[in-house]
């Protein structure tokens, strides 16, 4: 019996507004491809859709639009035209994507002297498959019946409706589905137009869709090269559509982790998206911060991850479950090691870019926390570095931003045995505690002495055991394993040490050596694990593929340390894969080397859009004039290399200013 498959992803057509989303083949229509479908709360509500004109496809012309959440698609209906090569009559489909819901308008134009008749049917087919169904490839076989109430089919699932409306089409239920039909007359040298609607409801909903502008600046980049220009024109058109709040705090944005299973709130992800944001405000900075705060762990629940002073993993509407046999997760999960400590450096951040002192103020209560919980349960066994271990038998295995199971390995591809202890992980508490200690200083609350001596306790536990001699050179482990052992694979975990103070300057050099080599370095951004280990693979999740937002990690980390020259390689390897993607940056793709590939190879299920691969577009920005807050003004130090580049929108202290 053949295994259920993921769905792929890398080459059909997503139209999306958070919680919804539209995906199809480019020509709008669904159910070629297992991922296909409109999806609304988790739940897809639609897995398959023909547009017919007189019983004919429409031949597909082109697909396009500079808008995330609205597609236009054009066609050709030459069972209507006359025999001129000119076309004539051609069929254009604009599809709209809202929080609320989809809407297709069919527009047939006709340049022809006569007024051609046509007969236009659409099929429907209902569903109701939990959205994490479809990941495993084990959606229902068939869908929902559909009531008809007067004009709208109505159907649903797992507590979500669906109603379908139309303009200028008769609605029709049967065994089969939904069809909508028309016999539409074009007058000559006209057009015709007919269109339906989707709305949904939620009735237990614990994140919703948000209408309001963006808050963020939108920034005018110019620059000889125009590919860092347009990524982020891309990137920021697509977090504009995964902005979301949760139910318990509707007044607070977030952006969600991605399309199309992650519609939702993800400590990570969402507290890294908005740090590298934060040149363009500290708005979102600010509202992801109260909205995890309002969520942070207060008991010990081993089924749920949750410790006093954690910060969440992810938010669901309903128990999620894992790839394979592995278990599942519970709607609130807090099985992260780094969200934590990363929530820390956001807070500090944001305050150093202008968060209002009253904003932090209210916060230094869930700093506190934050900062115990690292001492307190993040260092599990009381060595001074930070582990993390499954205790649930149910959740990850692996808690890292690499968290799939095999992302932890030696050299040999053997897998580590936990608690595990990450290298990035020992950064990141570093960093959070040097600079929590700030923040305590700052406001006066007492502690900053007691978490820097924490701190330079943890610098030293890392520098004595992490450290591997190589005849090419030392480099930091990936991870201590349970034994504290240091895990021997070289891996880009080692960039995201750079610019937290972790390393001495030597160190520096060491790591810098490493992430420029081509066995890391793939011309396309960093491998996640280098090419002389035998568990490499170009397109392994966490074992050899590029994520953007893992490469813009280390961009930063080399630009704060002062080697923008040794950054601005990686700079072009990124600028290089955004070009070949259409400048929407997937979740992650291929490791292949950019000597033998002449674009950058998919990785084929991956997420797009996704929140930090769109934000490592300003993370380079930020990266290549070497952005730094200095009270009420912006420091640069720019990659020379790059050539001049200047930028009108970037925020501190809540003003705009020009930079370049």
């Amino acid at each position: 019996m053949t295994a259920s498959l993921q769905p792929l992803l890398h080459d059909a057509l997503a139209v999306l507004r958070a919680p919804t989303q539209a995906w199809s083949s480019p020509d709008g229509d669904m159910g070629r491809a297992p991922v296909h479908g409109i999806y609304s709360a988790d739940v897809r509500l639609v897995r398959g859709l023909r547009l017919t004109v007189d019983g004919h496809a429409p031949e597909h012309l082109a697909t396009g639009g500079d808008r995330s959440d609205r597609v236009r698609i054009d066609a050709l209906v030459r069972t209507l035209d006359d025999p001129t090569p000119d076309p004539g009559v051609r069929l254009v489909l604009d599809r709209a994507v809202d929080a609320d819901g989809v809407a297709d308008t069919v527009t047939l134009r006709n340049r022809r002297h006569v007024e051609v008749r046509a007969r236009i049917e659409i099929e429907l087919e209902p569903d109701a498959s939990p959205v994490d169904h479809v990941k495993l490839g084990a959606a229902t076989a068939s869908g929902p019946q559909p009531a008809l109430d007067g004009d709208v089919a109505e159907w649903g699932g797992d507590q979500v409706t669906a109603r379908l409306s139309a303009d200028g089409l008769d609605v029709h239920v049967d065994a089969r589905g939904i069809r909508l039909t028309a016999d539409v007359v074009v007058p000559a040298a006209g057009e015709a137009t007919v269109g339906w609607r989707l709305d949904t409801v939620d009735d237990a909903a614990v994140v919703r869709g948000v209408g309001t502008p963006a808050p963020w600046s939108t920034p005018a980049v110019t620059a000889a090269d125009d590919r860092l220009a347009r990524w982020i024109a891309q990137g920021l058109a697509d977090l504009d559509a995964l902005r979301m709040t949760t139910v318990r705090q509707p007044g607070a944005e977030f952006i969600a982790a991605g399309a199309p299973w992650f519609f939702t709130l993800f400590g990570r992800d969402s507290i890294w998206t908005a740090r590298m944001l934060l040149p363009l405000g500290t708005k979102l900075a600010g509202d992801t911060l109260r909205v995890l705060a309002g969520l942070q762990g207060a008991r010990v629940d081993d089924v749920t991850a949750e410790e006093p002073g954690k910060i969440m993993h992810e938010l669901r509407r309903a128990a999620l479950a894992l790839d394979g046999d592995e278990g599942e997760l519970p709607p609130l999960y807090y099985g992260t090691v780094d969200a934590t400590a990363l929530w820390i450096a956001l807070l500090h951040d944001a305050w150093r870019w202008g968060l209002p002192d009253d904003e932090v103020r209210a916060l230094l209560p869930n700093l506190q926390a934050a900062l115990a919980w690292m001492r307190d349960h993040g260092d599990a066994d009381g060595d001074g570095l930070l582990e993390y271990v499954d205790r649930s038998g149910r959740g990850l295995a692996n808690q890292g931003w690499k968290d799939s199971g095999d992302s932890v390995q030696w050299r040999d591809g053997s897998l580590a045995e936990g608690p595990i202890a990450l290298c990035e992980v020992q950064a990141y508490a570093y960093e959070a505690a040097v600079r929590g200690a700030d923040v305590l200083d700052a406001f006066g609350v007492e502690g900053g002495v007691e978490w820097r001596a924490w701190a330079a306790r943890l610098r030293e536990r890392f520098h004595a055991g992490f450290w591997i001699d190589d005849p090419a050179g030392a480099y930091p482990a990936i991870a201590l394993d349970a034994d504290k052992r240091p895990v021997d694979t070289v891996t880009s975990n080692i960039g995201h040490l750079l610019g937290t103070g972790l390393l001495d300057a030597d160190q520096v050099d060491l790591v810098v050596r490493r992430l420029t080599d081509p066995t890391l370095d793939s011309g396309y951004g960093l491998r996640t694990m280098s090419t002389d280990s035998d568990g490499y693979w170009p397109l392994s999740y966490h074992g050899g593929t590029v994520w953007a937002h893992d490469t813009a990690i280390a961009v930063l980390g080399l630009a704060r340390e002062g080697r923008g020259a040794d950054a601005a390689g990686l700079v072009e390897g990124l600028l290089r894969a955004a070009a070949g993607f259409g400048y929407r940056m997937p979740e992650l793709h291929s490791g292949d080397p950019a000597s033998e590939v002449a674009v950058p190879v998919p990785y084929p299920a991956a997420c797009r859009p996704q929140a930090w691969s769109a934000a490592a577009s300003v993370a380079v920005l930020t990266a290549v004039l070497g952005l730094e807050p200095d009270g009420d003004e912006v420091r640069t130090s720019p990659i020379g290399s790059f050539g001049a580049v200047a930028i009108d929108g970037v925020r501190v202290a809540g003003r705009e200013v020009r930079v370049g």
